[in-house]
């Protein structure tokens, strides 16, 4: 109400202007300087919000004077005409008049003064804070997403892997990027991010370690990079936009916990990721280092060559590379082999002899397989690892609980197969008439 007013008496009060001049020891902020003057200060600020018509403000003045005047050189006392500057006093929660806040320690988390209005009352609340600040310097603490240290006023977790990001890193880091961005404006004062900080930070880690570092999550304080609010039209907070290289930034829509952020940190990974590698076992270093580096590895046995020829076999191996281009978020290894090539991998598996081609989903980890039931086609396959993807499907243990011998083979060329060139057979000698006789 006390703000509406303010706006509607404003012509009123032309003549009074601001409570303060340039004489005094009260410094007048500004959505200009106060960035530059309070936020990226090192100094301990107390700073007044009010309105000139305000009569408790107009009574606070004098003592607000007095103690600027006491506090020179050892704290920064300052000043807002948030009547005049509603959007300053609206970015610190400002609903009545005079608030006074205490930037401290921790710039972004602004502290209320509730003490009284004397000179004296303030001076004593100030030299309280100023100590406060210097013993957390002392003991190394401070506060916001770049310390990366646990804040103390929010109990979130470790915010090491939350990139902070200003006016002037912005871009290089950001758009000059071949890497996925996900970027939260927010605002110290705001609750709905003080919320969303604990989630943040956690999902950051996680993303992190799960797309080796192609998505990042980055954080704006908006209150003191308005270039970048500015730029792209924020308006409340937090607000969240996704940067891909080469695409207008995009707007974050999904949930506020963590499990939501992952996911759709890994849709967007996986959206920007190439699909798997589909590699034939020919050796056992191929079989280990990709069952060995995913969570699970799908091994297809398709039929000899000489069955299928080239054709045949490419259209096999076109319906797997749909399938790991489908699945590619959940990075699994894609392997294949010839029917009878492995013969001792295909029994370990319960495949072997008949039933080509065939499919097994192992977890090399617990040593365990499951094997596909449906038809190897898109549909088939597809039903098979929906099922496997969210802990369906019956398993069965590795045969002899490890992966058994893996031959070397030459890899496939590409090209139909050839059956075996035998010797010719001399008939020259073979009576034929005589072994007719005899049969008969």
């Amino acid at each position: 109400f006390a703000l509406v007013l303010g706006a509607v008496s404003c012509t009123l009060f032309l003549a009074v202007n601001g409570l303060y001049s340039a004489s005094d020891d009260v410094i007048e902020l500004t959505p200009t300087n106060f960035n530059r003057e309070v936020i990226q200060s090192e100094s301990l600020w107390l700073v007044e919000f009010y309105a000139p018509w305000c009569g408790h403000c107009q009574r606070l003045t004098p003592e607000w004077k007095k103690a600027a005047t006491a506090l020179k050189g050892v704290v920064k006392v300052g000043a807002v005409d948030a009547d005049k500057h509603q959007s300053l006093g609206g970015q610190y929660g400002v609903r009545g008049f005079p608030t006074i806040k205490i930037f401290g320690a921790n710039k972004n988390k602004a502290e209320d003064y509730q003490g009284g209005r004397t000179s004296e009352a303030i001076v004593d609340a100030a030299l309280s804070a100023l100590r406060s600040l210097v013993k957390d310097r002392l003991s190394g603490r401070s506060g916001g997403y770049s310390s990366g240290k646990q804040s103390r006023e929010s109990g979130g977790g470790d915010k090491k892997d939350v990139i902070e990001l200003t006016d002037d890193s912005f871009d290089k880091n950001v758009l000059n990027s071949d890497d996925v961005w996900m970027v939260e404006f927010y605002a110290p004062w705001c609750g709905h991010c003080k919320n969303l900080e604990p989630e943040w930070a956690a999902a950051a880690t996680e993303v992190k370690e799960q797309t080796k570092g192609k998505v990042k999550l980055a954080a704006v304080d908006a209150t003191v990079n308005q270039m970048l609010a500015n730029r792209y039209g924020i308006r409340g907070f937090p607000t969240i936009k996704i940067f891909q290289k080469g695409e207008d930034p995009a707007d974050y829509e999904g949930g506020r916990t963590r499990s939501d952020i992952i996911a759709r940190a890994l849709d967007l990974f996986s959206d920007n990721a190439p699909p798997p590698e589909l590699l034939e076992i020919i050796s056992e270093d191929v079989l280990k280092s990709t069952c060995d580096a995913h969570q699970l590895c799908i091994i297809s046995v398709l039929p000899h060559i000489l069955d299928t020829g080239a054709s045949g076999r490419n259209s096999y191996l076109d319906v797997m590379l749909k399938m790991a281009e489908k699945y590619k978020k959940k990075m699994w290894g894609w392997l294949w082999t010839e029917a009878g090539a492995q013969s001792d991998l295909e029994s370990s598996l319960g495949i072997g002899g008949f039933g080509y081609p065939a499919m097994a989903a192992v977890n090399a980890r617990k040593m365990k397989f499951a094997l596909l039931k449906g038809s190897f086609s898109e549909q088939g396959i597809n039903e098979f690892l929906r099922e496997l993807s969210v802990g369906r499907g019956s398993t069965a243990p590795v045969g002899g609980g490890a992966f058994p011998k893996v031959n070397i083979v030459e890899p496939w060329d590409g090209k139909d197969g050839e059956l075996p060139v035998e010797d010719d057979i001399d008939l020259s000698d073979v009576d034929l008439d005589d072994w007719d006789k005899d049969e008969l």
